[in-house]
């Protein structure tokens, strides 16, 4: 089987697994990833089955979409080895799926990616900035039954993972600030930084004219 096989395979495996997902990380949003990771990989030089393979899979076992992130990580494992990739080459795609999420950045010694989980890992966060991650975010925040947004609530500072999946006093708003609006100074690449840089930016002026609004200023 060649990479190009395994990639096609690694796709349809992803797509059963994500296509029915209502937060915001279906296939479309596997997609786009895979589609910048490709674009990453080309000018990082990163070994493309494992970029594509983990951009393919870097939510299907993630623990704020599933009930056991465990079982789907040793069903990954299985399939991957189904296809013929050898135990390096799963481990490196374990371990970037299982350490490139932001909540992973919140601990004191947070995991250090290789280059090819860095391409992987920007362009999930760039997914989470700009138009689409406005989108998103909102998407997410109404599955959740989060409030929009209350002036009264500031946003959180210095949380650990659980509090920032603590959505209990939560509001969509600030969201931006507690996440979104720090993933530009996180991106590992030149490609990324500065297509995130235009994308925090239009979010800056997606919440001016929000708060403008919502004031009745505008």
């Amino acid at each position: 089987m060649t990479n190009e096989q395994q990639i096609e395979e690694i796709r349809k495996f992803s797509y059963n697994k994500m296509v029915k997902d209502h937060t915001g990380h279906n296939f479309d949003h596997i997609q786009r990833v895979v589609k910048m990771a490709n674009r990453l990989s080309n000018e990082e030089k990163t070994d493309k089955l494992i970029t594509l393979g983990a951009a393919y899979l870097h939510d299907v076992a993630d623990d704020k979409l599933v009930d056991d992130p465990a079982e789907l990580e040793s069903e990954i494992k299985k399939f991957l080895k189904s296809i013929n990739l050898n135990e390096s080459q799963v481990e490196e795609i374990m371990y970037i799926t299982h350490n490139l999420s932001f909540s992973k950045s919140l601990s004191k010694n947070p995991p250090k990616l290789s280059l090819a989980g860095q391409v992987v890992q920007d362009s999930d966060r760039l997914d989470a900035i700009g138009a689409i991650g406005i989108t998103r975010a909102i998407y997410y925040g109404g599955v959740n039954a989060e409030t929009i947004y209350d002036p009264a609530i500031k946003p959180r500072e210095k949380m650990s993972k659980a509090e920032y999946r603590n959505l209990d006093n939560e509001t969509i708003i600030n969201h931006f600030y507690e996440k979104l609006l720090k993933l530009t100074g996180m991106m590992n690449t030149p490609t990324a930084k500065r297509i995130a840089l235009h994308r925090q930016q239009f979010m800056y002026e997606f919440l001016n004219e929000f708060k403008s609004e919502w004031l009745s200023e505008n």
